[in-house]
């Protein structure tokens, strides 16, 4: 009876010339662990539009230096397609605080050093938004950054950038996945089998590597500073806990704050350095709470006003307020409905808004920052999740020149704002944070005051997401069972919630629940719904792009915000009911 595939690929790597035997060791400590060895390599990890994440160790369904040099050799052969001037502008590397992000980053230089591209080399770690910007600013091809953003620390990614500096979109994504397909062994990776030639004293000697650092900082610093509306009508003697939770934004969060003058910002010491262990949390996460136990304590004594927090890759931002004598979570749709209420009026107040003025945002995140930019005369564009759906709208208009892209933000706690970058933005982001808390604060208000303020206008709107985790096969299956079975079979009242309009993204069409008529949506194609009621709540369903889990997005609006909670309540306790029959 012939082996499995997946164990015939765990004899492949144990009888490979190539694998390293730290590597052999690894899957020899398993050996005769089946279901180990099945999800080890079941698959090859899965290169999407994101590029690739998954848990390090030995395998092909896992993060290693040889699946770092398969994409990377991949991704330098479309590169050259696109032909040798291309080519020749060189790619920009980052990685940021995880365990063997550096080393993948040297691996996926010097494979493009085999295929004779130069790599620009960050000197160390950096935040994500600094590599966007450094390829715009160099004029490379494209870029690389090895990281996993939030994931827990036995994860690793690999994130694929292209000229404009934005994440890679479906096309470049299915030219890199066939010429992965098209590499059978390792031994036909040049680099992999070559590995006494293709040295870093080799890629260095030969001009096909360069490390970049402070250069690229002050102007990455400068551009972000520019995107500040007030300086002096602020209080800055407020009173910020910073931490990077171990990660990328450390050294430059901190320079953009002390440079704007907060001079009072406190620094958690235990999650200060660099660290891929991440000793503190066990999942490096702001938008999780927990996140921020060791910044509440510091702000307690401190007395801290600002509480923020950005991830690993420093490209996620998250805050906490002081309000009435405790820490009060501020999600990441609310700061997201703070920051568009303080640049529009900032704006709208200095007669900066352009006509044609748009933000972008994703197709879960709440509409109430669609309310206040109506206020304001700025059109709302909705988007596919993922900052690289976002900024190819930018990436358009820098071709067409008809409309000015104010800012670009998701729930998940992703922002940026300007386009002199194009991915999310937590080191600007963090800025205009301090600064909207700094300017309120000078007015004797806090941001949760803010906040409130902006429900009674535009009414109270609660958020949540659930993730319901599925890990291996048999959670792939489960959650293709489920997106499928869902469509045919949803609920059309929720309480006194009636439907109105159901879309549906894989199929690009919209559904009107009172007239049955369906139309056509200009949105590209992906796998989620979401259910639109007619006092305004909502809720959408879609598998993680970068994660084994399907995540169920609800928002629920009202007068009160108690009737807002008890219908939130309510929407989620219905959907995940339905979710078990499944």
């Amino acid at each position: 009876m012939e082996k499995p595939l997946y164990d015939q690929q765990y004899q492949n790597w144990l009888n490979s010339t190539i694998i390293d035997e730290t590597s052999k060791n690894e899957l020899r400590a398993i050996e005769g662990d089946k279901n180990e060895i099945e999800d080890r390599f079941y698959q090859d990890l899965e290169f999407g539009t994101a590029g690739l994440r998954g848990k390090m160790g030995a395998g092909t369904n896992r993060m290693n230096q040889y699946i770092i040099a398969r994409a990377t050799d991949a991704f330098a052969k479309v590169i050259k397609s696109f032909g040798d001037e291309f080519a020749s502008r060189g790619l920009v590397i980052a990685y940021d605080c995880r365990l063997f992000s550096k080393e993948f980053s040297l691996t996926a230089a010097l494979v493009l050093a085999s295929h004779g591209i130069k790599a620009y080399l960050f000197d160390a770690l950096r935040p994500t938004p600094e590599l966007s910007f450094a390829i715009r600013k160099l004029g490379a091809a494209g870029g690389i950054n090895v990281t996993a953003s939030h994931n827990p620390k036995n994860y690793n990614g690999y994130k694929v950038y292209w000229q404009e500096g934005s994440q890679i979109k479906d096309d470049i994504a299915d030219m890199i996945l066939a010429e992965i397909k098209k590499i059978t062994n390792f031994e036909d990776i040049k680099f992999l089998a070559q590995k006494e030639k293709y040295t870093q004293q080799y890629a260095l000697e030969n001009g096909l590597l360069e490390y970049i650092g402070s250069q690229i900082d002050d102007e990455f610093i400068a551009k972000a500073k520019a995107q500040s509306l007030n300086d002096d009508s602020l209080n800055k003697n407020i009173k910020i806990v910073y931490t990077p939770l171990n990660g990328a934004g450390n050294i430059l969060v901190r320079r953009i704050l002390a440079e704007r003058g907060f001079e009072n910002v406190y620094v958690v010491k235990e999650q200060e350095l660099p660290d891929g262990n991440f000793p503190t949390v066990e999942y490096p996460n702001p938008e999780d709470v927990r996140a921020f136990e060791y910044s509440i304590k510091l702000g307690k004594e401190k007395y801290a006003d600002l509480l923020i927090a950005t991830d690993p890759d420093c490209d996620r931002v998250a805050i906490m307020v002081k309000y009435q004598g405790k820490y009060q979570e501020i999600n990441g749709n609310q700061a997201g409905v703070l920051l568009i209420h303080y640049i529009l009026s900032q704006m709208d107040s200095k007669n900066l808004i352009k006509p044609n003025s748009i933000i972008v945002k994703s197709i879960v995140t709440a509409e109430m920052g669609t309310l206040i930019a109506q206020k304001y005369g700025v059109e709302m564009v909705n988007v596919l999740t993922g900052f690289k759906n976002i900024f190819a709208v930018q990436n358009e208009l820098d071709k067409t020149k008809d409309k000015t892209m104010i800012m670009g933000y998701e729930e998940s706690i992703g922002y940026a704002v300007g386009t002199f970058v194009r991915d999310k933005d937590a080191v600007t982001s963090a800025m205009l944070f301090a600064e909207a808390a700094a300017f309120y604060s000078a007015e004797g208000k806090t941001l949760v005051d803010v906040l409130d303020d902006l429900y009674q206008e535009f009414g109270y709107h609660k958020e949540d997401t659930v993730s319901l985790v599925m890990e291996g096969i048999t959670g792939q299956q489960k959650i293709a069972k489920i997106m499928e079975e869902y469509r045919s079979a949803y609920p059309k009242q929720i309480a006194d919630m009636k439907l109105s309009k159901y879309i549906d993204y894989r199929l690009q069409e919209e559904l009107d629940i009172g007239s049955e008529h369906i139309s056509k949506i200009d949105i590209e194609k992906q796998n989620a719904m979401k259910f639109q009621f007619e006092c305004g709540s909502w809720y959408a369903l879609r598998p993680s792009g970068t994660e084994p889990k399907i995540k169920i997005y609800a928002c629920t609006r009202a007068d009160t915000k108690e009737k807002a909670e008890e219908k939130l309540a309510i929407l989620k306790e219905t959907v995940l009911a339905e979710l078990k029959k499944i």
